[in-house]
């Protein structure tokens, strides 16, 4: 049944959202220029390896010795709405239509965090990973790494439809409210670096 949901919810946002998504698109292309989506590989269901698409939200930009400059250098007023309204994570649904994401799980981290985590904590790894989660609903990007775990393993051992209807009404509020975006004094989240309990 969830996928279900998810196929239909998925095929349903990209055909209302279409206008949107062109319009951002395009405004992306005029103000950041190429490529218009961010592709990532992250870990998915068990941890098999899937490339996450996401609109763009940060300038390219390098030190002298041609390493990236940190996120918050790179992050522009127009990324930062686009991070604030959610905007950016529109072409998720082309994964959650995939089968690789679903509209509601932990959110899909990086690669690099698969051989640090705890045996508790890699339960998160049991579901697909979501466009929106429990985690997400709680504090989001203002959660320490502990807080964030927990809450999603607590949604793989609650998870139900009537929860997953919960979290996307939850999830709609909190992007009106441009609630948890970024950590205190990061872009986005800090680096997990390991277990952390």
């Amino acid at each position: 049944m969830k996928r279900v949901i998810d196929f239909v919810g998925a095929l349903v946002g990209l055909i209302v959202l279409s206008p949107v998504i062109v319009i951002v698109a395009i405004l992306i292309k005029h103000r950041l220029g190429g490529p218009v989506l961010f592709r990532q590989v992250r870990p998915g269901r068990g941890g098999k390896p899937f490339e996450m698409v996401k609109f763009r939200t940060m300038r390219d930009a390098y030190s002298r010795d041609g390493a990236p400059l940190p996120d918050v250098l790179r992050m522009t007023p127009f990324g930062s709405f686009l991070r604030s309204s959610s905007l950016d994570e529109l072409p998720e649904l082309w994964n959650v239509l995939k089968g690789e994401m679903s509209l509601v799980g932990p959110r899909p981290l990086l690669m690099e965090y698969l051989p640090l985590y705890n045996t508790r904590q890699y339960l998160r790894h049991q579901v697909r990973p979501g466009v929106t989660g429990w985690a997400q609903i709680n504090g989001r990007n203002t959660l320490g790494w502990p807080e964030k775990f927990e809450l999603d393993v607590w949604y793989v051992e609650n998870r139900s439809l009537w929860l997953d209807l919960k979290i996307i009404a939850l999830t709609i509020k909190k992007v009106v409210k441009k609630d948890g975006i970024s950590a205190s004094g990061e872009a986005t989240m800090s680096k997990f670096t390991g277990n952390q309990e």
